[in-house]
């Protein structure tokens, strides 16, 4: 027998990016486990990708392309060869493009964060095809642009310092979930003597675990940091000297925190005045005492109406006392824009003849339901599925679905297994897996480049994204050399070699040693020089007033809840929202029996009194609906979830649901204040017994 062990990278949308080592018998992948020595994984996997192998060899693998032969949605196909696929797809595709090559949308996002798996010859397919341009909005963008806004770039405290801090503010998170490696951080903190406080809606898993949890109403985020900016400015628990070299616009931001008052922001956001002055004392008063305190702010705060100026106001807080001077101090949203990246040479926008159209992906349900004007363009006649499932995680599914079973609808998915979204596919095609291909990641919690190395060949037919638009290029005709480069010729480019970050950066260097940490600065804005166009942390921004917005920190209510909307409010009382669920990642691992076993079955968290006031007992079928659609799950009456709360764990694949349907059928597609984002858990809805 022959063994040897490979160097990987998990492919997840996670922030944590582990060095994975693959040990392969005989050609066949036996065991996934983290590598010992990188110093973010420390040889540790969460539940999911400890189970890798078990999805790579799954038995519902896609392993031959296939096209459908049954109605749309109904999941019914026959196996043709991959010269037929290709020829149907690329026949297809030139007919569409020879009237307007706009007509043409590809629809992808994070189910590979590789930069070659990801988007670098499919883009370059794209633009050399003329198709619609997509804006990939459907996660980050909203809380990137807010950072940005203040910040300057998404930079921020690394993850590897965090657990040297004195105070950890976890905000709008369930590391224990989504972000383990953190969390590792922050319970190495706590032993060392560290305070921990959760921020969120819902008492979730990471909540119990720390010190404090405050409870505030979904979509009032931006409210309480306005709050604790009051509190800091009045009891003077500000870094003065910091403020006044490092900051821009604290005196008109003192003029609007001076409106937040604790009783205003209590009232708002539906927590008490002295869990308001008590944080601030709390965040600003360790500081004060020379003491590093750390925000680790994450995706859920971004997903209502005013999702961007949340993160921007609580971007604003390290600044107003000074946290920026510890390595362990200031905020981590995102670390992504550290990285040399060189999407220039990636996706080779130069390839484009003319500025197509923009389709924003999370409102491709109305997109796909509209037809040609000159304000919309070209009706969308051709759909290419990689990397996503927007069956399932797209914003208001029931359009989303009608969208999808047009007949007039050519789509595409590339797939590793039979999706929701692939049910609706006229051709679909068999991807490769993580352990079957080349790539290279940046990452958006840590420091470090990573390389993955192919631990085994292709099972089956299946081939990799590149590959596949490697294959179409050349039956579109498109003749650039860039088509035929090889993905290791793609991943050398993938940083620029002469940015100081990425210092001797080299390709078969990485692949060989697995990764390769940045050379980033352990205190990045200890004595300012932050990437905003005056240099500074920006309390007031004109870049926001350019473009339409306050230029302060404000709050900006959500688009749907009592208080913004009372007569919609008396329709449907109970705010709802879905984080992702222990045991899923987005809806990547929903078909894997072992973590859909350990996960159960839909269910719905609900407090006891708005449980008794409906007549429900814990355990009962309940539905959950408002003028957008319904769906049903098994309710767990819990105080978990704060009084007017339902939460929802998702994101369930709908084949796996008892009544086909999963928490998107009750979401909506209006966006958030900047970045064109979903506002996922800005809904109201209404619950009965089923």
């Amino acid at each position: 027998m022959t063994t040897s062990i490979v160097r990987a990278t998990c492919p997840h949308d996670c922030p944590d990016t582990c060095a994975l080592l693959v040990t392969v018998e005989d050609g066949v992948a036996v065991q996934v486990k983290g590598d010992p020595d990188h110093p973010t994984t420390a040889g540790v996997l969460c539940t999911k990708v400890s189970k890798y192998t078990e999805r790579t060899y799954h038995k519902d693998r896609l392993l031959h392309p296939m096209k459908r032969v049954g109605r749309k949605g109904e999941g019914r196909f026959e196996r043709i060869t991959w010269e037929e696929a290709l020829d149907a797809i690329a026949s297809r595709l030139k007919d569409i493009a020879a009237r307007n090559p706009q007509a043409v949308v590809p629809y992808s996002y994070a189910g590979t964060m590789g930069l070659v798996q990801g988007e670098s010859m499919a883009a370059r397919f794209f633009h050399k095809l003329g198709a619609s341009l997509l804006d990939r909005t459907i996660c980050a963008s909203a809380g990137g642009e807010g950072y940005k806004y203040t910040i300057g770039a998404r930079i921020g405290t690394d993850v590897e310092q965090f657990q040297n801090a004195k105070l950890i503010l976890i905000w709008g998170g369930n590391p224990i979930a989504s972000n383990l490696h953190f969390w590792m951080r922050a319970q190495e903190a706590k032993r060392r003597g560290a305070k921990l406080i959760a921020i969120d809606p819902y008492r979730s898993l990471t909540a119990e675990k720390c010190h404090q949890h405050i409870a505030l109403l979904p979509g009032t985020d931006s409210a309480l940091a306005l709050g604790m900016m009051h509190v800091l400015i009045a009891e003077d628990l500000l870094d003065k000297e910091y403020v006044e070299q490092h900051t821009l616009g604290f005196d008109q931001l003192k003029q609007r925190a001076a409106e937040w008052t604790p009783e205003r922001t209590a009232q708002t956001c539906g927590i008490t005045a002295e869990e308001v002055v008590q944080l601030a004392r709390e965040y600003g008063g360790a500081a004060k005492r020379g003491e590093p305190v750390a925000i680790r702010v994450n995706y859920g705060v971004q997903r209502v109406h005013g999702g961007g100026m949340a993160v921007r106001n609580i971007a604003c807080l390290p600044g107003l006392v000074g946290a920026w001077r510890h390595a362990a101090g200031g905020i981590q949203l995102s670390s992504s824009d550290t990285f040399p990246k060189n999407p220039h040479a990636l996706q080779r926008p130069d390839l484009l003849q003319q500025q197509p159209r923009t389709i924003n992906m999370s409102t491709i349900g109305d997109a796909l339901l509209r037809d040609s004007s000159p304000e919309f363009g070209p009706k969308i006649e051709a759909l290419i599925v990689y990397n996503s499932n927007p069956v399932a995680v797209a914003p208001e599914s029931p359009k989303v679905a009608q969208g999808f079973a047009r007949e007039d609808l050519f789509t595409v998915v590339l797939e590793h297994f039979q999706t929701d979204t692939a049910d609706y596919a006229d051709i679909v095609l068999p991807a490769t897996t993580q352990l079957e291909h080349v790539d290279i990641h940046s990452t958006y919690g840590h420091l470090y480049m990573m390389a993955n190395n192919a631990a085994i060949a292709p099972l089956g037919e299946a081939k990799a994204n590149t590959e596949v638009f490697r294959l179409l290029a050349a039956r579109m005709g498109f003749d650039d050399p860039c088509f035929r480069e090889s993905d290791d010729e793609i991943a050398a480019q993938a940083f620029k070699r002469n940015d100081v970050r990425a210092v001797h950066f080299d390709w078969d260097s990485l692949k060989r040693k697995g990764w390769q940490k940045l050379n980033a600065p352990d205190a990045p804005f200890a004595n300012g020089g932050f990437p905003t166009p005056s240099g500074k942390c920006e309390f007031y921004s004109e870049q926001m007033k350019a473009a339409g917005l306050d230029p302060l920190p404000t709050y900006i209510p959500p688009h749907e809840s009592v208080a913004s909307n009372p007569a919609l409010g008396k329709k449907y009382p109970l705010a709802m929202i879905s984080p992702p669920a222990r045991n899923f990642l987005n809806s990547t691992f929903v078909n894997v029996q072992s973590l859909r076993d350990t996960e159960g079955e839909p269910h719905l968290d609900m407090h006891p009194s708005d449980a008794s006031e409906r007549g429900i007992d814990d355990g009962n079928m309940v539905r959950i609906f408002n003028d957008r659609g319904s769906y049903v799950a098994k309710v767990r009456v819990t105080d978990k979830a704060r009084r007017g709360l339902v939460v929802g764990l998702s994101i369930w694949w709908k084949k796996f649901a008892a009544d086909g349907k999963n928490a998107n059928e009750v979401t909506s597609q209006q966006l958030t204040d900047m970045g064109k984002a979903p506002t996922f858990y800005d809904v109201l809805v209404q619950v009965e017994k089923a």
